[in-house]
């Protein structure tokens, strides 16, 4: 990036970006590189960030996951992490195992520099300014936890947000959807949830939670109560957790005899059984999967119809069961969207599995720390080593 580049990106004068800039160099965090092309006068010197001059840790939670790793100062991970878990065992149970797993990856991997800042997602809706879950459905004992100052030791600035808005910060970055500025990611696991990215930048809303449309209402003859309390949530009827219900039903009530079978194996099915089952050709399978991707593709019609996104990225357990889902979503998101907003929109996979979310919780670390109204604030420290973990 130049000088010039700078300074329209952060709105400061360019005396301002110069002192910033010998400020960043001083201390050894800046680089300089070779020169940029000529715009008619003398070609500028291309600057980039150290990598190497410190670390961020960062971990995804999901409902039934714990991924955590050591990323440089360029978003890249170094090192990563994963395990199962239940996130409803709650804060002290989880966050225990999130320090734990912390050290093990830091002690895996040769993390550059010192820690410079921490970032966390979690599934459920945040207040992103408090850093606090707020009455997350999934996630019983979480309510209003402080998450953020369970890191307070750390002694370096942290950040809390939704885990499927990292992910979308992840895929804008480093996924599938690099250099698209109008994006909406959708994870369809357990649950279902959007992040949002308009003109470059993540939409989160007044209150931290745009993007909830898995507790979108959806019309069906029947009726389903979701974990929020209401009948009918998209993610009721269309999530992991409800695909693997209703694979049970079926396998109980003869329906499926190759569900039935695995279910006599296990005790109990998941979304992951049902997606095999489907490949190998079981019917019931292959309608529940239609029908989650039918369910998802009318949601998403309404959001291409309102925010005319030019990508939309599909990830998540139930995405990776196989081709039919994303085939099923994308069908009805250009069968029932306006042909203008889908005349250049497209419709992908993500490429980036299950390090999204750590890679999208170290952008959103990076984009805070270098934020031009938080870089005054450690820059003449050299690093943010140090200050409060108020983010």
């Amino acid at each position: 990036m130049t000088r010039q580049r700078l300074v329209h990106a952060t709105g400061l004068s360019r005396a301002v970006v110069t002192q910033r800039v010998a400020q960043l160099l001083d201390y050894g965090l800046l680089a300089e590189g070779e020169l940029g092309p000529s715009t008619g006068g003398r070609a500028p010197r291309l600057l980039r960030l150290r990598a190497d001059a410190g670390h961020l840790l960062v971990a995804d939670l999901g409902a039934t996951s714990i991924d955590v790793a050591v990323a440089d100062l360029s978003g890249a991970v170094v090192g990563h992490l994963e395990e199962t878990a239940d996130i409803a065992d709650g804060p002290d149970v989880i966050l225990d195992r999130v320090e734990a797993m912390f050290v093990d990856c830091r002690r895996g991997v040769e993390a550059p520099g010192q820690l410079w800042g921490i970032g966390i997602g979690v599934p459920g809706p945040v207040e992103f300014e408090s850093g606090r879950p707020v009455a997350p459905p999934i996630m019983p004992g979480w309510d209003r936890h402080p998450v953020r100052d369970r890191f307070a030791s750390y002694g370096v600035p942290v950040w809390v947000d939704n885990d499927v808005n990292v992910m979308a910060l992840g895929e804008a970055r480093a996924g599938v959807a690099a250099g698209q500025d109008n994006v909406v990611f959708v994870k369809v696991g357990t649950g279902i949830g959007a992040g949002i990215i308009v003109h470059g930048k993540l939409l989160r809303g007044a209150d931290g939670c745009a993007g909830d449309v898995g507790h979108m209402q959806v019309n069906e003859t029947r009726e389903v109560v979701c974990r929020c309390g209401n009948v009918n949530c998209l993610e009721a009827l269309a999530g992991g957790a409800a695909i693997g219900r209703d694979g049970e039903a079926a396998a109980r009530a003869g329906r499926s005899p190759f569900l039935a079978h695995v279910l006599e194996q296990k005790g109990a099915l998941d979304v992951r059984d049902i997606g095999r089952a489907a490949s190998h050709g079981d019917a019931v399978s292959v309608e529940l999967l239609t029908n989650s991707g039918r369910l998802i593709g009318q949601m998403l019609a309404g959001v291409v119809n309102l925010l005319n996104p030019s990508m939309i990225v599909l990830g998540g357990g139930v995405v990776r069961t196989g081709d039919l889902i994303l085939a099923t979503v994308r069908e009805g998101v250009y069968r029932r969207s306006l042909p203008l907003a889908t005349r250049d929109l497209a419709v992908k996979r993500s490429t980036l599995d299950g390090i999204g979310g750590a890679v999208g919780a170290a952008a959103m670390v990076l984009d805070e720390l270098f934020a031009p109204h938080r870089l005054g604030e450690w820059l003449e420290h050299g690093a943010p080593v140090g200050r409060a973990a108020e983010g």
